[in-house]
């Protein structure tokens, strides 16, 4: 065979193997493996419609998800499989930056307006929250996600975000299954436990720590612990949530069930 011949022949063989691209056999799956998705994070976006898709598709911030207010649709911006930029500097369970673990769900809400007397915090449309109840159901049931890691903002960066604010129904969300909820009568059972003793400053920072807070350990009522006490209150109580340890937050932190 000639030299030409051969080159040809080479090139050809090289040709084939190049028109079947890479071969990989994935016939063999493991069964220990679950989806990257470990958190849902519920936020507000301070803007209206428009300048929330603006800012959400065009700034610096994303999310997977925004929910209208009127009306309610759910618009998809950044598919699941794919990191979002909403969490920021973050943390639940000894996790950091939850970017990468988690899906941003964000609703158009103004959050609040100061005044002279204070905050006035802006409510949720029914109907943007039962958009929001559909959504959480189809991706918990697709990503496998429980009930626990379903957060807002708030809890995952208590030291520097407020959203999704004491206005936000978390009760209308425990009702429909997707997060936990002090039992009936579990509180008033807790607050008899208490006996009036009123726990100490290490005492909530250890439970906080148990629900998935970071929070200093050291046992002082410094800020920071002040600021994730406002955080669980704003959730469970938002009633009052001014960060000051009281027996019935004491008894909410022992009544929200862990997992």
């Amino acid at each position: 065979m000639s030299l030409r011949v051969t080159i040809i022949a080479l090139l050809a063989l090289l040709a084939g193997c190049a028109d079947k691209g890479l071969q990989i056999d994935r016939e063999h799956v493991s069964k220990s493996q679950d989806s990257r998705i470990q958190y849902v994070i519920i936020h507000y976006t301070s803007e209206n419609l428009p300048r929330s898709l603006e800012i959400l598709t065009h700034g610096e911030v994303s999310a997977h998800y925004l929910i209208g207010d009127q009306p309610a649709t759910i618009y998809q911006l950044v598919d699941e499989n794919r990191r979002a930029w909403h969490a920021g500097q973050s943390e639940w369970q000894g996790r950091t930056w939850l970017n990468s673990t988690s899906i941003g769900i964000e609703l158009v809400n103004q959050g609040y307006r100061e005044t002279p007397s204070g905050k006035i915090w802006y409510p949720y449309p029914d109907a943007q929250i039962d958009a929001l109840i559909a959504l959480l159901k189809d991706i918990t049931r697709r990503q496998g996600i429980t009930p626990e890691h379903i957060l807002g903002h708030s809890d995952i960066a208590p030291q520097r975000k407020v959203d999704p604010g004491p206005l936000f129904p978390w009760k209308k969300l425990a009702d429909a299954g997707l997060i936990p909820w002090p039992k009936p009568g579990e509180i008033a059972r807790r607050l008899g436990e208490l006996d009036g003793q009123l726990p100490s400053a290490g005492w909530f920072q250890q439970q906080l720590a148990r629900h998935g807070y970071a929070v200093p350990l050291n046992g002082v009522l410094d800020e920071k612990t002040r600021n994730v006490i406002a955080a669980f209150q704003m959730r469970f109580r938002p009633q009052r949530f001014d960060g000051e340890p009281d027996l019935e937050t004491a008894a909410l932190l022992l009544a929200v069930p862990t997992s």
